[in-house]
């Protein structure tokens, strides 16, 4: 048995696949109970689910706001649709279901869990999704039991998935050290953005990202069947989950074109897909009209480009340029689909050129980066996505990641205001900074001090970084306690938007480029060795 060579860099790098590590189970179980990563999991979870179960104390989207309340009636509505309607009557508007109030507009995986958690609510709870009765039903019972559904989604489904690529992640480098693996674990579980969305706003965002975690874990493992299945479950439940569409398609492609048989190793993951999405959507197959119906829902046009200021390309650049005015809504279509694709564009050609595990999770952090800023419809919450990507590359950009969940908060912070969650949110935003400044995290902003630094010397970098924070500190306390003028009653939302905006432009430009460079630090590595 031949002696592999040591590796002589830092021991970052989750570019090699699984099975040329010692990939056997037993090797599983020894580096699950010698790092402590089980006993470090359970005790970040609970941690993770005491947090998320005090922030679901608090209140949530349109409490006692009538006539349609909020998100949280939204969800608690599908409940009601799906445990009183056939399914085919879900999506389509009826007597019984007017789709003008809170009509079902994500996918068919979403309307099955609701019909799950409604047929929870119906066991203990039943008037909570009596059919016309239960609109704004707001009981203390009912509303302990939607808590207690996100919160069992997370344990169930974002969980796992998180330990899944955790493990998955560490087993691929070389050094990873027990209490590296647990601050890792806990920027993922302890994310504030998530928390402060699905616990306090109310959604059920931890079912997507969970799927999309999963998948993202069994890339890292060859597990290209159970990727594409996992993936498809997610863009099954959130249409949102198509952000992160580029990066999959290209790592999957251009690891296919390596193969023997390139063109049945992308039939055998076409299957996969396919075989998932008929499973999900067979209710809605029968009859063209049907799944038009469904598609329908799904893709809100009529809303227009943005809805109120989120911090992308076409809401910030409305101050100067009018698009809804100069542009149609089909015109503003195709703008907004061409600059989505030509901002992943670098990011897809360098997976299919040069596909590599952290080249993909790169290219998940860039692909859906790319559609907040420049996609149709975006909402202040789908910062989740880019943010999520962030969490996993947590120990290549700490540096960064600190920085980005500052203006990913920050960036929802009318909206979290509006919902009466400023405590959580101040709360939180602390908690993170004394996780971040743990002692596993020393030694990984160690590791990217050189990295940090070559991005700091861009002109104006450091400038422009120390001025945000000073700004965004002031603009906080301006918000909460001055008046705006009559003339401008949304001066501050669209200053909070233009500070994030050009923040998450300038990150972006930074992980696109550091995604191409990977390559030729790959090669030099090569070259050591």
């Amino acid at each position: 048995m031949t002696k592999k060579k040591p590796a002589k860099h830092s021991g970052d790098d989750v570019t090699a696949p699984v099975s040329t590590q010692t990939g056997s189970s037993i090797d599983t179980w020894w580096w699950l109970t010698h790092k402590g990563t089980t006993t470090s999991f359970l005790c970040i979870s609970l941690f993770a689910l005491l947090i998320r179960s005090a922030v679901s104390m608090y209140p949530y989207s349109g409490a006692g706001i009538p006539p349609k309340f909020g998100d949280f009636e939204a969800q608690r509505h599908w409940m009601e649709i799906t445990t009183n309607l056939p399914v085919i009557d879900w999506y389509r508007n009826g007597t019984y279901n007017d789709l003008t109030y809170w009509g079902l507009d994500y996918p068919p995986l979403t309307a099955y869990q609701s019909y799950f958690h409604g047929i929870i609510l119906r066991i203990f709870n039943p008037e909570s999704v009596a059919l016309f009765s239960s609109r704004g039903h707001e009981s203390y019972l009912g509303k302990l039991l939607m808590r207690w559904t996100v919160l069992s989604s997370d344990a169930f489904i974002f969980f796992p998935a998180a330990l899944f690529f955790v493990l998955v992640y560490h087993k691929n480098r070389i050094r990873s050290g027990k209490s590296e693996v647990a601050w890792h674990i806990a920027m993922i579980l302890l994310n504030p953005c998530l928390i402060l969305i699905d616990h306090g706003h109310f959604q059920y965002n931890c079912i997507s990202l969970g799927l999309t975690v999963g998948a993202i874990a069994a890339v890292l493992c060859e597990s290209e069947v159970l990727t594409c299945v996992l993936y498809s479950l997610a863009l099954s439940h959130k249409q949102m989950s198509a952000y992160f569409a580029p990066a999959f398609f290209s790592h999957l492609l251009g690891k296919c074109l390596r193969r023997k048989n390139p063109i049945i190793a992308v039939l055998k993951l076409g299957v996969a897909v396919i075989v998932t999405f008929v499973i999900v959507w067979w209710p809605y197959l029968h009859s063209l009209d049907d799944f038009l119906m469904v598609l329908s829902r799904l893709a809100p046009f009529e809303r227009g480009i943005y809805e109120d200021y989120v911090a992308n390309f076409w809401c910030t650049t409305s101050i100067l340029i009018k698009w809804k005015k100069l542009f149609t809504t089909p015109s503003l279509k195709t703008l907004s689909l061409a600059a989505t694709v030509l901002a992943s564009l670098p990011s897809m050609v360098q997976q299919i050129l040069s596909p590599s595990n952290e080249g993909f999770l790169y290219g998940l952090l860039n692909s859906s980066m790319a559609f907040y800023l420049f996609s149709f419809q975006v909402h202040e919450k789908s910062i989740l996505m880019p943010f999520l990507s962030a969490t996993l590359l947590a120990l290549k950009i700490p540096n960064h990641l600190n920085h980005l969940t500052y203006y990913a908060l920050f960036s929802m912070f009318p909206l979290l205001c509006r919902d009466k969650l400023l405590l959580p949110y101040l709360t939180l935003s602390l908690l993170f900074t004394i996780i971040y400044h743990s002692p596993g995290n020393h030694h990984s902003i160690q590791k990217t001090k050189a990295s940090f630094s070559s991005v700091s010397n861009f002109p104006g970098y450091v400038i422009l970084l120390r001025t945000h924070f000073y700004v965004t500190l002031v603009l906080h306390v301006v918000y909460l306690t001055i008046q705006p003028p009559q003339k401008y009653p949304f001066i501050f939302e669209a200053l909070i938007m233009i500070l994030c905006f050009s923040y998450f432009i300038m990150f972006a430009f930074y992980t696109n480029y550091t995604q191409w460079t990977l390559s030729s630090h790959a090669d030099k590595e090569k070259k050591r060795i």
